[in-house]
């Protein structure tokens, strides 16, 4: 009888996992691609919603309570809606400071940071921006600081993390030297965005932001913003306007149609659009979106 029951036990063995919650899709694919079959991944939020404004759903709360660790973006991204999540779902493998709980940001250094931090300056991140992932070389500390984690968690496992992320390390340095390359004539080349969510994509390819549609972060754009971004366009004469898929392209539009200058939605994650797949797609479409 005791060895029936340890047969049945034993594909449970073979097949047991970290169950790791994640905040956003693109740490469930870095994630993924180091821990292999030995972790489950489960994403919190989708790729084409707002990351700054996520609604802490039953559904998320059930999966947060099930998850046996918790990485998130940090850096304030998730400030309005992950706390109550972790709250809520009560578990101490995803409470902050345990030792199954990751802050990426916590291992970025940041750009952006403001001098002061007030109301006035609108919905702003007093560590600075949050939107890190979009600098292809963050994206190899990032592995990397998920590799460590994984480890310290799963040691049993430490050469299946390490081969897996030295596999992904060569995949990355590939792609990354053909992005370079295609984003290489583009250094210099002046841009506007919506919301300054591309900062770190912008600052490693050389790009010129000249400024925001919106006035502060957060702040929809109001008659006298909408007017001074035109004359600014006018004057600057920028490619394009690049513009985030979760906030309405009809300001941009109007924008566009009195000054001429295109609109190019810039994905900012995986499922941002149907086509952006993976963390490679993402970057392709990327850097072959600015003409």
């Amino acid at each position: 009888m005791n060895k029936f029951l340890l047969l049945l036990l034993l594909p449970l063995t073979l097949f047991a996992h970290l169950n790791i919650a994640v905040s956003y899709p693109y740490i469930g694919a870095l994630t993924k691609s180091i821990g292999g079959e030995h972790i489950k991944t489960v994403v919190l939020a989708k790729g084409n919603w707002d990351p700054h404004f996520v609604v802490p759903r039953p559904s998320l709360i059930s999966k947060m309570r099930n998850a046996d660790a918790l990485i998130m973006n940090g850096a304030q991204l998730e400030i309005g809606w992950l706390p109550p999540l972790i709250n809520r779902a009560a578990n101490p493998k995803t409470k902050v400071g345990a030792k199954s709980f990751l802050n990426l940001s916590h291992h970025i250094e940041l750009i952006n940071k403001p001098t002061s931090v007030d109301r006035s300056g609108g919905d702003i991140h007093p560590d600075g921006n949050p939107h890190f992932h979009l600098d292809p070389k963050n994206i190899l500390l990032l592995a990397d600081t998920i590799k460590k984690f994984l480890i310290s968690l799963d040691s049993e496992h430490a050469s299946v993390y390490e081969t897996n992320y030295s596999e992904f390390l060569q995949i990355w340095k590939e792609k990354m030297l053909i992005w370079e390359k295609k984003m290489a004539p583009k250094k210099g080349m002046k841009v506007i965005q919506f919301h300054n969510n591309l900062a770190y994509f912008n600052k490693a390819y050389g790009l010129d932001n000249i400024g925001t549609i919106e006035p502060l972060p957060g702040i929809p754009p109001s008659s006298r913003q909408v007017i001074k971004t035109i004359k600014l366009i006018k004057n600057e004469k920028p490619c394009c306007i690049l513009h985030d898929v979760y906030h309405s392209t009809k300001t941009a539009e109007f924008i566009s149609d009195k000054t001429g200058v295109k609109i190019i939605l810039m994905p900012h994650d995986i499922g941002a659009l149907e086509d952006i797949t993976d963390l490679i797609s993402l970057f392709d479409y990327l850097t072959g979106a600015v003409k």
